[in-house]
């Protein structure tokens, strides 16, 4: 049985989806993922975007642990259906609506997200029948909606390909646990303008 691992709820166990649809991150790995972004310090007041959620783990483990705001995105009806079960638990643990459930495929979410929606942490756990094709179209869509310095986990199968990422994303860190790897990727950061590039002193 899953469970939120630390934070205002740690120990609660979660609801589960029922049946083989969905493919929940193991405690082991969930445990690893979020000792790793504590350590880089994305977690505490972050904005929080959970796509392909299934139980909305990792968006609730997020409310948890201190996220300011976190959306779950799942379009299955039986699994938005325990999304919103766990949302209801961890919003009575930190008594606010920390976390909202959205019915809905992740592109058509993206679309419809205005363009001053922006998030800090984003994870990204598509079922493995996905393909590479419709993975980077949400990465192309999810790209104009990060925050500086924002930090997008994508999990896949450990046999799976690099995620084809946007031109403004870059990787940088990857993880292996078995048959689950983790690809851990942020904005880009154009490059600086060389000191020899700029006018001197008077110069227009």
């Amino acid at each position: 049985m899953s469970r939120i691992i630390s934070g205002a709820a740690g120990g609660t166990p979660l609801t589960a989806v029922p049946g083989s649809l969905t493919r929940p991150t193991t405690d082991r790995v969930k445990e690893a993922l979020f000792s790793r972004l504590d350590a880089f310090d994305v977690i505490s007041g972050a904005r929080v975007l959970d796509l392909y959620a299934g139980s909305g783990s990792l968006g609730v483990e997020s409310a948890s642990r201190g996220a300011r705001a976190v959306d779950l995105v799942e379009a299955d009806a039986k699994a938005s259906a325990v999304c919103q079960r766990n949302a209801d638990l961890i919003n009575g643990v930190v008594g606010r609506k920390a976390v909202t459930v959205h019915r809905s495929k992740v592109e058509p979410f993206l679309e419809r997200a205005h363009e001053t929606a922006l998030w800090d942490l984003v994870f990204m756990d598509p079922p493995y029948p996905l393909d590479e094709v419709a993975l980077a179209a949400a990465l192309r869509k999810l790209a104009a909606h990060l925050a500086p310095g924002a930090v997008v986990v994508v999990e896949r199968s450990s046999r799976s390909p690099e995620p084809a990422w946007p031109t403004d994303v870059e990787r940088f860190a990857e993880k292996k646990y078995g048959e689950t790897r983790l690809w851990f990727a942020e904005p880009s950061v154009p490059d600086a303008i060389e000191g020899d590039d700029l006018p001197a002193a008077g110069e227009d």
